[in-house]
């Protein structure tokens, strides 16, 4: 997976946030665009009723499915080859990029219409097909105004939440080669009869696939625009790709995913146009592709099977709920990640898809590790807890940057002897004398954002160290010893059973601990 250049490949990603953060269009956009869609998915959720329920429910549907998924992948592959498909795997990118050629090659197709799917962004399939000639032409509105802009998805399911109502227009003036008018009706009136042309003079349509069912063979697709029913019905041909992880078992397991899913990514009850397709067109058929063919990719998800850390990933259904509740998404947009997959999703998955994770070492630091995208997500995936083991095995894989790892060595020769913490917290008391003013400190240089935002208090002038043994004698002369003893106790007895009934994954925390 290439990291794209939208701000720059060569840059880290918290220098591409950095830029971001100097966007001020960018944050209005950005934070507008996902407060409606995080506030239509609290409604969604809310009128639903049994929400909580529903959430288990789609998390325990992922979870067999997760655990048996060799099983339903050849049962899928089984029933759809009966229907008359051709399936193929594919161990990663490149052999993905092989099986298109050869099916372009022998269709000698000139023309492709595409519908959205972010695993052919993850493929870079379009860039294949521009090495062969080959027109693709992205037909979902947000992907072909990003197209034509050569820019990748900034966000899961609205892949143009960057750009604004005229820059939107300038990009469809040149296209047109007049200028349009930044009307919504003029400019979505424009597309439509620009698409409508490629839609009828294809050779080839591609989708992705939201949900593969095991039972029938059939691939599912979700969409509000009605442009994936037409590349999957006016060509000839088809080429579906799918994650290895999109099967679901049944019909029955599809009722849950449809109302969360779009629940969980625009609001929506019900999404506007859900199409189950079952094998190419048949005799007696109205419509659709005379051949159908269903490429299933691994690219690294395999690597996540039996994994006690990652393994959940897979559950993931692609919502985008995630990335509009994350405070760090929020502010910094998705193209700062530098990866197709934004957000709390994209900070995991990206390096779990690498075979060298450590070429992603920096974007797991992308995260307030605030627990927003668990609360969020419809299938339960702990992505906060992800983002610690990630961090843990940055550290343990020996790729920390040099300046944190003295930083950290540094803490800890302090911190694991009383004398030398004393000594520091003395030398400090002196030092603060340089930055300290009106009883809080201001930092300077490299570190001064910790004090931008945040209240850091001046050293007293004794520790609560120092001052133990005075408040020791007092409290023994107020409180006999072991009456004092007792009632500690009973306190943290009290404590530990609140923790213990609102833990979260508490196994997985004590693990990364370990």
């Amino acid at each position: 997976m290439m990291v794209h250049t939208a701000y720059g490949a060569d840059r880290t990603v918290k220098q591409r946030s950095k830029q971001a953060l100097q966007d001020e269009f960018l944050q209005r956009a950005v934070k507008f665009t996902t407060q409606r869609l995080k506030n239509g998915k609290q409604k969604a959720a809310e009128e639903h009723g049994n929400w909580e329920q529903w959430r288990e429910r789609g998390r325990q549907i992922r979870l067999h499915t997760i655990a048996h998924l060799d099983y339903y992948l050849n049962l899928f592959a089984d029933n759809a080859r009966k229907h008359g498909a051709d399936v193929y795997f594919a161990k990663d990118a490149a052999d993905a990029a092989s099986i298109t050629r050869e099916i372009v090659r022998e269709k000698q197709a000139k023309t492709v219409v595409k519908s959205k799917s972010m695993v052919t962004e993850e493929l870079h399939i379009n860039q294949v097909l521009a090495e062969m000639d080959v027109a693709a032409i992205e037909t979902d509105l947000g992907e072909y105004i990003i197209q034509l802009a050569q820019e990748p998805p900034s966000h899961i399911i609205i892949p143009a939440i960057h750009k604004n109502k005229q820059q939107i227009a300038d990009l469809l003036s040149e296209e047109a080669g007049e200028k349009l008018e930044a009307d919504t009706q003029v400019l979505a009136g424009f597309v439509r009869r620009k698409l409508r042309e490629q839609f009828l003079s294809a050779e080839i349509g591609i989708t992705g696939c939201n949900f593969a069912i095991a039972e029938s063979g059939s691939i599912v697709i979700f969409e509000n625009e009605g442009n994936a029913r037409m590349v999957s019905t006016l060509p000839k041909t088809q080429i579906t790709y799918m994650g290895m992880e999109r099967i679901i078992p049944s019909f029955e397991d599809l009722e849950v995913m449809a109302t969360l899913l779009p629940r969980s990514a625009t609001g929506q009850k019900l999404t506007a146009y859900m199409s189950a397709i079952t094998g190419p067109k048949r005799r007696g058929d109205g419509d659709g592709p005379e051949e159908l063919h269903i490429i299933i990719i691994d690219n690294g998800r395999s690597r996540q099977l039996g994994d006690p850390d990652f393994q959940e990933l897979l559950n993931c259904i692609r919502c985008g709920a995630c990335l509009n509740v994350c405070p760090v998404y929020r502010h910094i947009g998705g193209h700062s990640y530098g990866s197709v997959y934004s957000g709390p999703i994209g900070a995991v998955l990206t390096p779990a898809l690498q075979e060298d994770p450590a070429q992603w070492q920096d974007i797991a630091d992308a995260s307030s590790l605030c627990g927003a995208c668990w609360e969020a997500c419809p299938v339960k995936i702990p992505l906060h807890d992800m983002l610690v083991y990630l961090r843990s095995r940055k550290v343990e894989s020996g790729v920390t940057p040099p300046a944190e790892k003295a930083a950290f060595r540094g803490f800890s020769y302090v911190m694991s002897d009383p004398r030398r913490l004393s000594r520091l917290l003395k030398a400090g008391r002196i030092g603060q004398k340089l930055v300290a003013r009106g009883g809080y400190i201001r930092i300077k240089g490299p570190l001064k954002g910790w004090t931008n935002y945040r209240d850091l208090p001046e050293l007293p002038p004794q520790s609560f160290r120092d001052r133990w043994p005075e408040l020791a004698q007092e409290l023994e002369r107020e409180q006999p010893a072991a009456t004092m003893i007792q009632e500690i106790e009973a306190r943290l007895k009290k404590v530990l059973e609140e923790r213990a009934k609102g833990a979260r994954g508490n196994d997985r925390w004590q693990r990364c601990k370990r």
